[in-house]
This record gives C-alpha cells, sequence and structure tokens, in this order.
C-alpha cells in the first residue's frame, strides 16, 4: 500500500483522536494550559524582575521604563488569564460562579505582581552572595549574564512565590524548564532565605519541604532529598508531610553531600564535606567530613 492510501484509510488517527479526547477530559488541564505558555509568562515575569539579562537586545536607561510598563500589563494579563482556567474545577468543587472565579484569578494575579519587587530586593543579595563566594567571578554583570545558579534560583523564586498562592501546575513547570536548562533542581515549595549561592550547580537537588536559611552556599552534586516515602494504606506515597531536611544559616556543604530527611537539622555557620552522607541533625559550628581516604599511588614505567 502507498503512503497517500494509507493516509485516506487509516485507523490510527482515529484511535489517537478517541484516547487523547479520553486524556483531556480526565486530566482537564491540559485542555487549559501548555508549557510554551507558562515559560513565556516566566520570561516576562524574569524581564520585569532583571531587565536586560533576559532581553534580545541590551535595555537603555531610557527605554527601562516603557519596557516594563509593557511588560508588566502583558505578564498580568496572560498569567490571569491561565490561573483563572486553572482554577475552572476548585472554583466548581467550591460552588463559585464563573465571575467568582475570574475575581480570584484576578487577586491572585494582583498579589503575585506585587511580590515581584521583593523578589528583586532578594535576587540581588542572591547575586552579591555568588560575588564573594566564588574568587572566579569578575563582576556583577558576569554573573547576572552567565552563572546558571542566579538562572535557577530566579525562576525558583517567581516560582515559590505562585507556589505559596496555591496556583497549581505553573510553578513545577517553572522549575523544570530550569531544571531543564541548569542540571539544577529546586522544588518550587522549598523555602530558601537571602544570599543564597549554588557554585558550579549541576546536580543539586532541593526537595519540596526543604528549608534553607540565609548566606548559604552549595557546590555542585548536593542533594538535600528524603529518605524514603511512608505509604498509606494502599501503598501510595503519603503528601504533604515534612520529608526534607532543614539547612540554618551560613552553612556550607560541598561537592556530592547527601543529606536526607525532614527530621534533619544542620546547625547554622556549619561545613558539610564532600561526599558525605547524613541522615542525623548536626548542632551550630559543626565540621562534618569523611575520614581521609589512603589512596595508593606507584610510580608509572617510563
Amino acid at each position: 500500500m502507498r503512503l497517500n492510501d494509507w493516509l485516506a484509510h487509516n485507523e490510527v488517527e482515529e484511535a489517537l483522536i478517541s484516547i487523547n479526547h479520553e486524556s483531556l477530559h480526565a486530566h482537564e488541564a491540559l485542555g487549559f494550559a501548555t508549557r510554551t505558555q507558562v515559560i513565556d509568562i516566566l520570561k516576562l515575569l524574569r524581564s520585569l524582575i532583571l531587565p536586560g539579562v533576559y532581553e534580545k537586545e541590551p535595555v537603555s536607561h531610557a527605554r527601562l521604563d516603557k519596557i516594563i510598563r509593557d511588560k508588566m500589563q502583558s505578564a498580568a494579563r496572560s498569567l490571569c488569564t491561565i490561573i483563572s482556567q486553572l482554577l475552572t474545577r476548585s472554583c466548581t468543587d467550591a460552588s463559585l460562579s464563573p465571575d467568582e472565579c475570574c475575581e480570584r484569578a484576578e487577586q491572585l494575579t494582583i498579589r503575585i505582581m506585587e511580590g515581584l519587587p521583593d523578589i528583586r530586593k532578594t535576587l540581588a543579595t542572591d547575586i552579591r552572595a555568588a560575588y564573594e563566594g566564588d574568587p572566579a567571578a569578575k563582576s556583577l554583570e558576569e554573573i547576572m549574564l552567565s552563572y546558571p545558579s542566579l538562572e535557577a534560583v530566579s525562576i525558583y523564586r517567581i516560582a515559590h512565590l505562585i507556589y505559596t498562592c496555591d496556583v497549581p501546575l505553573i510553578p513545577r513547570i517553572m522549575t523544570e524548564y530550569a531544571h531543564r536548562n541548569t542540571g539544577i533542581d529546586i522544588h518550587p515549595g522549598a523555602t530558601i532565605g537571602e544570599s543564597f549561592f549554588i557554585d558550579h550547580g549541576t546536580g543539586v537537588v532541593i526537595g519540596e519541604t526543604c528549608t534553607i536559611g540565609n548566606g548559604v552556599k552549595l557546590y555542585q552534586g548536593v542533594t538535600l532529598g528524603a529518605k524514603s516515602f511512608p505509604l498509606d494504606e494502599n501503598g501510595n506515597p503519603i503528601k504533604g508531610i515534612k520529608r526534607h531536611p532543614d539547612i540554618e544559616d551560613n552553612v556550607i556543604i560541598y561537592a556530592g553531600a547527601t543529606i536526607l530527611g525532614g527530621d534533619t537539622r544542620i546547625g547554622h555557620d556549619s561545613v558539610i564535606g564532600g561526599n558525605v552522607w547524613l541522615t542525623q541533625s548536626v548542632p551550630p559550628y559543626s565540621m562534618v567530613f569523611n575520614a581521609q581516604p589512603s589512596p595508593n599511588i606507584k610510580p608509572m614505567e617510563p
């Protein structure tokens, strides 16, 4: 059979239409939001808090006011539209009318947009922490334009703000976009203080219920994760419980360290060495490291 004949009479497209109609019915969000829409909104929000960093062309002082005003309008309207669509199911469950649901989306959008100046102030401390914590950094501009840490953390801070507003789906799409671009996986539910820096970055994982204080520095390959997942009577993971560690102020965690558990707390001003595995708390001013390995060094035949 030739391809044109097959395309004219195939049953595959009907099967796909049927399957995907069922999928859209079962997973309503798929009919309301796409990754591309969310990422486009994220790009607008990042441009509002770090203008000139994510633009196609440099931003001059003369154009700054207009750029911010234009993108504020576009970001707020786009965000409100997608939030309103995503809230459809929860509004129905709460017996809210379409007008009440729309009003709720508008109030959430206002709350998010009003939080952007605070995010910008916090990012200034993250940028400074990177400059002071990396001897290779030559300028603040270098950090803003090239460091994967700032890209991941700036997206996390936007996503976390939206997460705290109980907006579904959007925050996770945003942080997974950062994960894909940088190799840094920060769940939007994590709580992270000021002056946060991830040096090098690749392979860092920060779980949903993790809390991190001010002035914390992580290196590549650090995992702040869960031990094991408690299951309910049906064998499903229990959600909504504390699973990830707490890291207090001014802690340094070196490359490859793994810290697990919701009851694990790293006291302030501690240093956790590379490749350390921790499932228990340590007091403030602790230095934790593995025993020094004893490598065999043998001369090679010339």
